[in-house]
């Protein structure tokens, strides 16, 4: 076989597994590797000439199989440990996983976690062999059952095929809806700490250079997180299988889309309260949140839950004090960083701010986006306790908006929030359901395809990294715009969409990933949702705009 690996070419007499290729070219730290631009796990067999590229820490798609892989160790050493013990992973706060375990006896506490650990270790140190097989669906069952894994059985009355991947190790199966390490010892790097109510995972990611993050507690994004575990247990919907079932049929259907509709309907009356309460103090309004959080629609939702209470908030556009491309910050490459802050007139901004905050009229710009340049917009002036509301990337940041005092500003950091499962074992990602978002939008009201939208996403989170995250620790309030039916709703969109993605296009990986993962959801019709739900900002119909 003559294999070509970055771009050397490498010759060997025989099938070889893509573990022993990498030890024979001394790849780097590999986790994964694209054959032929297919993503592959270590223990596949290369049969044929074929271009391999392998995957390390500076890649998301190994760093994802990294954190499945561990997933499945610490669920391994638990049911060592305590055989009937339940544990559930949950996607938490400063890029981390929340381990939470039940149906045990006593009482989870430091020492329990510890002995978790101390088993985790001894698996690893043992580099034990992670093995695919295929078995029949009923078999299947029956494994799970035996396990008590009945969140495992109820799932797989939704798989299309008969059979089903399991992983094992040692006397081990279990499957984690993804791609596995070949053995046990590959796991180097991890911490496991205790934080209420069970222990947080935390791992290397991408984003941080393939090293662990720091640690930051964020109380106000944390308690939004709890709560939205327990709406998912109040409602019954916390799982694919319990989606499902509110979309059996039509009226069930109705219910659970109105069930979460409410929930948001409860949150802006709460945001209303607290604005209300202090609206002599309350200058500036502030709303930021990462892509497809559903900005748009909250921001005039909220307006209108202002209006309601006799409040009549302006609204400013941050976009309109671009810059241009040509003032703009530069990227490394020397294309315009357009998210970067100073992409914005921020001395004219603050200055305009503050000007209306003191009661004088104020011309504000109009930026062209079709000519790149800045017009004269509309004159405007506020009354004594009229508000001004933004929204963008930058509305939470300091630097925008420094000439208004910070007890005269309240911040809304927007996004949603999920603690969603497709079981016990596997978290469904909050970016995976904002990119679903994104890509049903942008072809809907940009007519771009989904290969378009997956092009850009990387520049998008390396800026959501930069320029929101940081700033929502400064947020008065957090909202979830989560709808946890909305799963049901944009599967039909985004579907075929994923499908015509080519096999040979680099974006092939992420598109099955998806496809695999959505295939498991009953469709939710359309018509139901509400015109004025945050859902409709990418599905279409929405009373508030004809486009986002």
């Amino acid at each position: 076989m003559t294999l070509t690996i970055n771009q050397h070419t490498h010759t060997f007499e025989h099938q070889t597994r893509l573990e022993d290729v990498a030890k024979a070219v001394q790849a780097d730290r590999p986790l994964a590797a694209t054959v032929n631009g297919r993503l592959r796990e270590l223990s596949y067999i290369v049969k044929h000439d074929a271009d391999i590229t392998f995957l390390s820490y500076d890649n998301g798609d190994a760093i994802r199989i990294y954190e499945t892989t561990l997933r499945y160790i610490i669920a391994m050493a638990v049911h060592h440990l305590y055989p009937k013990a339940r544990i559930q992973f949950n996607y938490s706060i400063s890029r981390s996983i929340l381990a939470v375990l039940s149906n045990f006896d006593g009482v989870f506490g430091h020492k329990m976690m510890q002995a978790i650990k101390t088993e985790v270790d001894r698996i690893i140190a043992l580099d034990m062999p992670i093995t695919r097989r295929r078995i029949d669906i009923n078999e299947a069952i029956k494994l799970y059952s035996s396990y008590g894994m009945d969140d495992k059985v109820r799932i797989l009355r939704y798989r299309e095929e008969h059979y089903v991947n399991l992983y094992r190790s040692g006397h081990y199966s279990n499957y984690m809806f993804g791609y596995m390490l070949p053995s046990t010892g590959y796991l180097k790097d991890f911490e496991m700490v205790m934080y209420h109510p069970g222990f947080l995972i935390r791992y290397p990611r991408v984003e941080t250079g393939g090293v662990i993050p720091e640690f930051v507690d964020e109380p106000t994004f944390g308690r939004t997180l709890s709560e939205a575990a327990s709406w998912g247990r109040v409602i019954k919907g916390n799982s694919i299988p319990l989606m499902n079932e509110y979309a059996k049929d039509r009226p069930s259907s109705v219910d659970f889309v109105n069930m979460c509709e409410t929930k948001h309907m409860h949150m802006l009356g709460e945001l209303g309260d607290m604005i209300e309460k202090n609206i002599q103090n309350i200058r500036l309004i502030g709303v930021a949140g990462p892509s497809s959080s559903g900005k748009t629609t909250f921001t005039n939702r909220l307006r209108i839950e202002l209006m309601s209470r006799g409040i009549h908030p302006v609204m400013i556009s941050i976009d309109d004090y671009y810059l241009g491309r040509d003032m703009a910050p530069k990227n490394p490459d020397g294309s315009p960083d357009l998210e970067h802050v100073d992409a914005l007139d921020v001395d004219r901004f603050n200055e305009d701010m503050l000007a209306l905050v003191q009661g004088e009229s104020v011309i504000l710009p109009h930026f062209n986006f079709l000519t790149g340049i800045r017009e004269q917009g509309q004159t405007v002036r506020l009354s004594e306790e009229t508000p001004i509301l933004i929204e963008g990337i930058h509305a939470l940041n300091d630097k925008l908006t420094k000439s208004i005092p910070i007890h005269k500003k309240f911040n809304i950091y927007i996004s949603p929030q999920t603690q969603l499962h497709i079981d016990d074992h596997n978290p469904i990602s909050i970016t995976e359901l904002r990119l679903l978002r994104r890509i049903v939008r942008d072809q809907k009201y940009r007519n771009a395809s989904a290969i378009d939208t997956l092009d850009m996403w990387p520049s998008v989170r390396r800026g959501e990294f930069k320029w929101i995250y940081p700033t929502q620790k400064q947020a008065n309030y957090v909202f979830n715009s989560e709808l946890t039916y909305e799963f049901n709703v944009l599967k039909k969109h985004a579907v075929q969409q994923l499908k015509a993605i080519p096999t040979d296009n680099p974006h092939f990986i992420t598109a099955n990933r998806l496809l695999k993962f959505l295939k498991y959801f009953k469709d939710i019709d359309d018509d139901i949702v509400p015109c004025n739900s945050l859902l409709r900002e990418f599905i279409g119909g929405s009373s508030f705009h004809d486009h986002p």
